[in-house]
């Protein structure tokens, strides 16, 4: 997917964003940002003086982050299995990434975490609510649900969505109607392929590799539910 397109799309959720600098803010040292994509999170922290870094694999988006900010450091790499050389007091995931890694891909990715967790630092990231996704069966495409102006083109862009569910996984489909100036349609298509695990399963995982877990299921501290909208999870290394 083209990385302006990603970054016009979703730089305006913003909700999340307080909640995690209160963590910064709670932290002491360095923060690494996993899978930081085109800058929506780790931008506000650069601005806002956080030492931080970031890390993604898809080398398009950190392109397009770097044009945003040049200073920032940024790596390239996969978040199962990266080496820094150097510890964080703050490590997070958000976006809703977590869920796309299959467990084992998430005990590769918390022993990576680990490895470059301080003492007394903090893992924390968030995912849709487990409950929801095993919930959401198929859909098929509605009509649209967001507009948009391209940022390279100036075209109105329509986005819709749908949905399929696999024996393990639920694979959400993107669409962006491009509406060109002679009344054609272009039509691109992202998707994203959650894993069916239960809640209980990410926090065993992470209790599994030492961490102490909290859960909650909304940026405003509320606790974790089957009627919240999100699974929070925040992994406490020991002092």
């Amino acid at each position: 997917m083209r990385p302006e397109l990603y970054h016009t799309h979703h730089k305006n959720y913003i909700e999340d964003l307080p909640y995690w600098i209160t963590l910064a803010d709670q932290t002491d040292g360095p923060i690494l940002e996993l899978g930081c994509g085109t800058g929506r999170v780790i931008l506000p922290f650069y601005q806002e003086g956080f030492r931080i870094i970031g890390l993604d694999n898809d080398l398009q988006m950190l392109a397009y982050l770097k044009q945003q900010a040049p200073e920032l450091p940024v790596f390239a790499a996969d978040l199962t299995r990266f080496h820094l050389g150097m510890k964080f007091s703050f490590i997070l995931l958000t976006c809703n990434t977590y869920s796309t890694l299959s467990s084992v891909q998430r005990k590769a990715a918390l022993q990576c975490i680990d490895h470059h967790l301080l003492k007394g630092g903090l893992f924390a990231t968030s995912l849709p609510n487990p409950y929801d996704l095993n919930q959401m069966g198929d859909s098929d495409e509605a009509g649209p649900e967001e507009f948009f102006t391209h940022p390279q083109t100036g075209d109105p862009i329509q986005v819709s969505s749908s949905w399929k569910t696999g024996q393990d996984t639920v694979t959400i489909y993107w669409h962006y109607d491009h509406l060109l100036p002679d009344g054609q349609v272009y039509r691109t298509t992202h998707y994203t392929t959650h894993y069916l695990d239960p809640a209980a399963s990410y926090i065993q995982e992470m209790e599994a590799q030492g961490f102490t877990v909290q859960a909650e299921g909304e940026f405003d501290g509320t606790p974790f539910s089957e009627d919240t909208d999100f699974l929070i999870l925040k992994g406490f290394k020991p002092a």
